[in-house]
């Protein structure tokens, strides 16, 4: 059954379910997406992932900056939805907004609700060390992920598995399953069900001061903060004065004082155990691998990294 749907999203998480929803013979009425933002050093501005996919599939493009106004909320009614499909947008969506499509407004979110509600649930699943996670498509109400869930698929994290891994690992199961939720939504084949009351867990968007390691905490939780970071943000410590992302390490026997190199090969002590530091990104230059970055910027047995 084809329906009659509005995309909102903005990264490149959000571009396989839009794709996807194409390729399935939905209509796409308008995408919504964040407006352009400046970046790099000429601050141009920068069309996101979605809003330049959907340009090129000749889509109309939409870029309020709030659905919190009449004029906005009259323009989103008069497109006559069937549903739609919200991934990443990035605004609140205000009731008029989710009571205009005839079918409601669906949302992928990338966790098995309702852990991780919230901004960043990928990372934080891998930062919590968790073995796994998932996609759930839902209905949307007013509160923050909140919403009765229709479809689920579930994915296994593996122990070296990066954010950035993940990332793409469930965005495509995310557009596989929204194919799937749209076509039972459609005929009434699907019965939204309440999200349970018990393990929920809040996905805060990642602040800037997270992503300094602290030596003093356990080495396993520093190896899973790393591993959520990587590769962007990225988690970093200063190694002689300089911030130095740290987007790989693996366990390693030693002990010492947090921060201590405990080799000239970036085995460092942290609160409980040690980590051997693997891949590395200095400022202004690519992830490399340590014993490439040791060559020219040698450590000591010894040295403290903060």
């Amino acid at each position: 059954m084809t329906l009659r749907l509005a995309f909102m999203g903005t990264p490149p998480f959000s571009v396989a379910p839009l794709a996807a929803l194409i390729s399935a013979g939905h209509e796409i009425a308008a995408v919504y997406s964040q407006p352009p933002r400046p970046t790099g050093r000429g601050h141009a501005e920068q069309k996101g992932a979605v809003h330049a996919f959907a340009e090129a599939n000749g889509i109309e493009v939409r870029t309020p900056k709030s659905l919190k106004s009449a004029e906005a909320q009259e323009a989103f009614a008069a497109l006559e939805l069937d549903a739609a499909v919200v991934v990443a947008y990035g605004l609140i969506l205000p009731k008029p907004i989710l009571d205009a499509p005839r079918l409601g407004c669906v949302n992928i979110h990338a966790s098995l609700l309702p852990r991780w509600r919230g901004a960043a649930p990928i990372q934080r699943a891998i930062m919590a060390g968790d073995t796994e996670t998932g996609v759930m498509t839902m209905l949307m109400d007013e509160g923050l992920d909140t919403g009765p869930v229709l479809m689920a698929e579930r994915l296994a994290i593996t122990p070296d598995m990066t954010g950035g891994q993940l990332h793409d690992a469930l965005s495509p199961l995310g557009a596989d399953l929204i194919v799937r939720t749209m076509a039972a939504l459609g005929r009434g084949g699907i019965t939204p069900q309440p999200q349970s009351a018990d393990g929920m867990t809040y996905a805060a968007k990642i602040s800037k001061d997270e992503c300094r390691i602290d030596w003093a905490e356990d080495s396993e939780a520093i190896r899973n903060r790393i591993r959520g970071l990587a590769p962007a943000p990225g988690a970093w410590t200063t190694i002689h004065g300089e911030r130095v992302k740290v987007l790989k390490a693996s366990r390693a026997e030693g002990s010492g004082a947090p921060g201590t190199a405990l080799d000239e090969a970036l085995t460092i002590a942290c609160g409980n155990g040690a980590l051997k530091l693997e891949t590395l990104q200095r400022p202004g230059r690519g992830p490399m691998a340590a014993g490439d970055m040791l060559r020219g910027f040698a450590v000591a047995k010894g040295s403290v990294l903060t």
